[in-house]
């Protein structure tokens, strides 16, 4: 019996339940949607360990330990050559985790962005070989991942099959067509104008770098300070809450995977421009280097709980990891091995972490 009832009780009979069910206790005065930080409020145990930031503290601490061994370890790592690098080696995969990470909060997975990530440098080398303006192929590319996106988001949400399953059917589909388009070749693009979106530098910095600055900027405070990042939390926190509030929590997922296939082919383009071809198994350990990052980031693989900020620090730890065994000139086997504890590690934090609130 609440609270509520008991006092009810003490002066006269109790009044009768409502009909429509309550938001639970972790919604807040946002119209009766979770708010982004009202997932990750402590709850269950009192006392010290059920404040303590665990999903920060578990991804800034590694990155910060790691980053200072680096800078004493190899003095060619602290170098702004070094650093702008990783930054625009990681870009495509950057813009990739960051729109992911609206999939993950959301409550689905998208298994298909290596997959959409081939196709759309396909459709962009393919555009441009055949004289098409660079904007405009890279408009096309983009728009063909977002409608890959949209229906994965469709065939996950309106017809109930599993967002995993749906993913990895998808991305063999994507993936086929991409190969059949170009017979299993390589796309050679002759026009060098091609390559600007990825080549051209503004401040010495190469403009894959600023579009990902751009992107990543954009996409975080949609998350964090839009009515549509509420809903995306809300939907993967308690869809059922959200759904008795109003949210069109369906809408949200599909909206949120379009996303993803859109920063997806963004990438496939980023990178092709690099290189001026297009390959349909350009990186094909892309989606698991993505769902990492957004996992080692501490957004929460059941969905509800995550920030994009974090999911950030993700990817670049596992950047830094890869270039400090290049640097330091260590055996690249076991690399994959330390990025597959680092990730079971992130994922039992997880689960440990919903455990001390209870």
């Amino acid at each position: 019996m609440s609270a509520d009832q008991e006092t009810s009780s003490a002066d006269g009979p109790a009044a009768a339940p409502p009909a429509t069910a309550v938001p639970s206790a972790e919604t807040v005065s946002t119209g009766g949607i979770a708010s982004p930080g009202a997932a990750t409020r402590p709850r269950g145990l009192p006392g010290p360990i059920s404040r303590v930031p665990w999903r920060s503290a578990g991804i800034l601490t590694p990155f910060l330990v790691l980053f200072i061994a680096l800078s004493i370890g190899s003095s060619p790592f602290l170098t702004k050559t070094n650093l702008l690098n990783i930054l625009d080696q990681q870009s495509a995969t950057l813009i990739i985790a960051a729109a992911g990470t609206f999939v993950l909060i959301s409550g689905g997975i998208d298994l298909s962005v290596s997959a959409v990530y081939g196709l759309a440098s396909v459709v962009y080398g393919e555009l441009a070989a055949h004289g098409w303006a660079p904007a405009l192929a890279i408009i096309a590319a983009v728009l063909a991942g977002l409608l890959v996106g949209a229906v994965n988001g469709v065939v996950s949400t309106f017809f109930r099959i599993n967002s995993l399953i749906a993913t990895l059917a998808m991305s063999f589909v994507v993936a086929g067509i991409a190969s059949l388009v170009t017979a299993g070749n390589l796309v050679l693009i002759p026009d060098q104008n091609a390559g600007q979106i990825s080549k051209a530098q503004f401040l010495s910095v190469n403009m894959s770098t600023w579009v990902m600055v751009i992107v990543v900027i954009v996409l975080g405070l949609v998350l964090a300070r839009s009515t549509y990042g509420r809903y995306v939390y809300a939907a993967g926190g308690n869809a059922e809450a959200a759904r008795f509030a109003g949210v069109r929590v369906n809408l949200v997922r599909v909206v949120a995977f379009a996303l993803s296939g859109g920063a997806a082919a963004l990438g496939g383009v980023l990178d092709s421009a690099r290189v001026l071809e297009g390959n349909s198994t350009n990186n094909p350990t892309l989606t698991f280097t993505v769902v990492a990052g957004i996992v080692v980031g501490g957004t929460s693989i059941l969905g509800g709980e995550g920030a994009l900020w974090r999911t950030i620090v993700g990817v670049l730890l596992i950047a830094l990891i890869g270039n400090g065994y290049g640097l330091l000139s260590l055996n690249p086997l076991y690399e994959q091995i330390t990025l597959g504890v680092i990730m079971l590690l992130a994922v039992g934090l997880d689960a440990w972490s919903r455990q001390v609130r209870g």
